[in-house]
């Protein structure tokens, strides 16, 4: 008898990302640290890997905020807002501001800057604020101080536009294949005539910080002053493709490389596996990650926190990274008590009373 063969069933067609946007949550996706920061006066990160950079004289007063405000029918869920809610005016020549995005020298190779055959950059993003006029764009390259800049015009209050710039290839200036700051992608959105008295410079050039902002708003002048952005995609070449979407973990994962938010949930819950303590007033804990993070990272503190037996919770005084003893992939943490521990018994760490409680490590550029 002859045998059938049995197909098996037609499999979708799921198509993994070919990371050809350089940009990292350029749909403003992932927002570990919290959905929204105000008061900010100081160089800061809310939504991931965008940060609002301050320099010289403050430029007013901003809160950062990932929204759900987007194009229609774009396939975004979120935006990073700024919104400026105290004003400047009158900018000091030293007032800088700006949104950009870090870029690692090790992931932009293939654009072979610095050679015959630098290639093109090409990036597009959807942008919505009040304050119509003209904005400016950098590229950065940090390595070899060198900058080129477009313009683009916000041309019609509170609406959505898509803007799409590109920036010719630099055969100057080789970008360091390792994990440092070796090119930003920036947004300038006030600046003082130390930044904007000279000519806008189009090419590629050593920076001359004057030419870098000539004829830019300056989005601090007043309290009702707002800006979006989401859709950021930078890539190599001359034309704009559609938006590349990466599924959220990865979008995750790769955030992760930068920052790693531990804790937060329910109270008492645990951020580490079980540490030890080694005397009666300290507990070393090890965090060990799945992927690697940039370099060691820093780490802040935020709420409270315990060390925990089987029996009772011990406040926690202290809580440090010790870089000694940590590498990319595992962290080890101290956590300092008054007194109480036993020594050499294990210990777990964990917030105290608190579902808001979290560590963040930080291994941003």
């Amino acid at each position: 008898m002859a045998l059938t063969r049995i197909q098996p069933p037609a499999i979708a067609d799921v198509r993994e990302p070919n990371f050809r946007n350089i940009i990292i949550n350029g749909n403003m996706q992932i927002a570990q640290r919290g959905t929204s920061t105000a008061s900010i006066t100081t160089s800061t990160y809310t939504v991931d890997r965008f940060q609002q950079v301050f320099a010289g004289t403050t430029p007013g007063t901003w809160t950062m905020s990932q929204s759900t405000d987007v194009p229609t029918g774009q396939g975004f869920a979120n935006s990073l807002k700024l919104d400026c809610t105290t004003a400047n005016g009158s900018l000091s020549a030293d007032s800088l501001l700006y949104l950009t995005q870090k870029l690692e020298g090790q992931n932009l190779q293939y654009i072979k800057k610095g050679t015959s055959s630098a290639e093109s950059l090409t990036v597009s993003f959807w942008v919505k604020s009040n304050k119509t006029g003209t904005y400016i764009v950098e590229l950065n390259d940090l390595d070899n101080t060198r900058t080129i800049h477009n313009s683009y015009t916000i041309s019609v209050a509170d609406t959505w536009e898509k803007k799409t710039l590109t920036f010719a290839g630099d055969t100057s200036g080789a970008l360091g294949n390792d994990n440092g700051d070796s090119l930003r992608l920036i947004w300038w959105l006030a600046a003082g005539s130390n930044y904007n008295s000279g000519t806008l410079n189009t090419a590629w050039e050593s920076t001359t910080n004057a030419n870098r902002a000539v004829g830019n708003v300056n989005l601090a002048d007043s309290t009702s002053n707002e800006l979006y952005v989401t859709g950021v995609q930078l890539e190599a070449g001359s034309v704009a493709t559609d938006f590349e979407v990466v599924p959220y973990g990865q979008n995750l994962e790769r955030c992760q490389r930068y920052c790693i938010k531990s804790g937060t949930g329910s109270s008492h819950n645990s951020v580490g596996g079980l540490g030890l303590a080694f005397s009666t007033t300290q507990v070393d804990t090890n965090f060990y990650l799945y992927l690697p993070m940039r370099s060691i990272p820093s780490l802040t503190q935020s709420g409270n926190f315990q060390v925990s037996d089987a029996s009772a919770g011990t406040a926690t005084t202290s809580i440090t990274l010790i870089s000694a003893q940590s590498s990319d992939y595992n962290l080890s943490v101290r956590s300092v008590v008054s007194s109480g521990l036993t020594d050499k018994r294990p210990y777990r760490l964990e917030a105290a009373n608190s579902t808001t409680a979290y560590l963040l490590f930080s291994a941003e550029l």
